[in-house]
């Protein structure tokens, strides 16, 4: 008979098990002495434990100061509802905890039950959101605020000196044009991002549209003195979308003009990789990237040099477009230079077999 008991404690204790384990939520039972009596697996992913942390407390087990001081705060409050903890580490980590403590009829305390919720996506999300807000927001409030002033400076009568006002109306112009263009990047990253760009997918020859983006910045380049070379074999193709690859290249052009040289020039090309795939890629010979600013060269709105960038005209979101047109065709695309001696922008697409297989890494 106790042997049947025990049979049937162990296999509820186990079916208990299995069902805390299946849990995505992290959970915590502590006994009356503050104990861990059970810890789920989603808890010991959670908290990066390797050892079984049964039997010890929480300063032992986590060496957590705030998550104890919650435990023994429920002495009084009963039960705390979500209370936010930050993991400390090189890899910020958010937690939101709901506690309770268990009492008898005697309201006695027999333990305390602990959930645990992963909320560092959630506030990694809501920092971008809060980075992209203001960063947007100051990109509008430049060009605006220089359009505002122009325009109340030839009301009060600059006017009427037809000199100064033909240069205040270029400037105004300028800027207007800075807005437009940061719009349309807005929009075109916001689709990108939704997964609303529909792709029109085709074997499309990689010399002629190279040949068309760099007669398209014929005028830009000459401007600085830039000359522009085409490298893209003639058999070459790739299977993109025209208006989209086009834009790809364009992108990359236009900042290669921008920050490369002046007199220098300005390379694009391309190559077949092993397994189908096409490599291309835009090199200048300017004063090139710091290897800091490599990693973080495709983000949105960020700048190796904003006082340049502005200078420039740039939106800050060109590199970033590039970065999701290449991925949504099934690519990936990086940047490499040595300061001092260019940079060089790649990007990998499927080639004309049609392989579907993921480029190399």
């Amino acid at each position: 008979m106790i042997e049947e008991q025990q049979r049937a404690a162990l296999a509820l204790q186990t079916q208990q098990q299995v069902i805390f384990d299946s849990m995505v939520e992290g959970l915590l039972l502590l006994d009356e002495r503050g104990r861990i009596q059970l810890a789920n697996r989603a808890f010991a992913r959670l908290f990066d434990l390797a050892a079984d942390p049964r039997g010890r407390t929480i300063i032992e087990a986590l060496r957590l100061h705030e998550l104890a001081a919650l435990v023994a705060s429920l002495d009084s409050q009963k039960q705390v509802s979500g209370f936010e903890l930050k993991l400390p580490g090189l890899n910020e980590r958010w937690l939101q905890i709901n506690a309770a403590a268990i009492f008898n009829g005697q309201a006695h305390r027999q333990g305390t039950v602990l959930v645990f919720h992963d909320l560092t996506r959630l506030k990694q999300l809501e920092s971008a959101r809060k980075e992209f807000v203001a960063n947007v927001s100051h990109e509008l409030r430049t060009p605006l605020s220089l359009i505002k002033g122009y325009v109340e400076t030839l009301l009060d009568g600059a006017r009427n000196d037809p000199e100064v006002a033909t240069k205040f109306l270029r400037t105004i112009d300028r800027n207007a044009e800075r807005l437009r263009l940061l719009i349309e990047d807005l929009l075109a990253i916001s689709e990108l991002e939704s997964g609303r760009v529909k792709l029109n997918v085709q074997t499309v020859a990689l010399a002629p549209v190279v040949a068309k983006v760099l007669e398209d910045f014929k005028g830009r380049a000459a401007v600085k003195g830039v000359r522009l070379v085409n490298q893209a074999a003639p058999d070459l193709a790739v299977r993109a979308d025209l208006d989209r690859l086009e834009q790809v290249l364009g992108n990359l052009v236009d900042n290669a003009i921008k920050y490369g040289r002046s007199d220098g020039t300005v390379t694009a090309g391309g190559r077949a990789l092993d397994g189908g795939q096409i490599e291309v890629s835009v090199q200048d010979d300017g004063p090139g990237i710091p290897p800091e600013a490599l990693e973080r060269i495709f983000e949105r709105f960020y700048r190796v040099d904003k006082a340049r960038s502005r200078e420039q005209g740039g939106t800050g979101l060109g590199l970033a477009i590039v970065k999701h047109l290449v991925q949504s065709h099934g690519g990936r695309v990086w940047a490499t230079s040595e300061p001092g001696r260019g940079a060089t922008f790649c990007f990998v697409l499927p080639g004309d077999s049609g392989a579907s297989h993921p480029p190399p890494a």
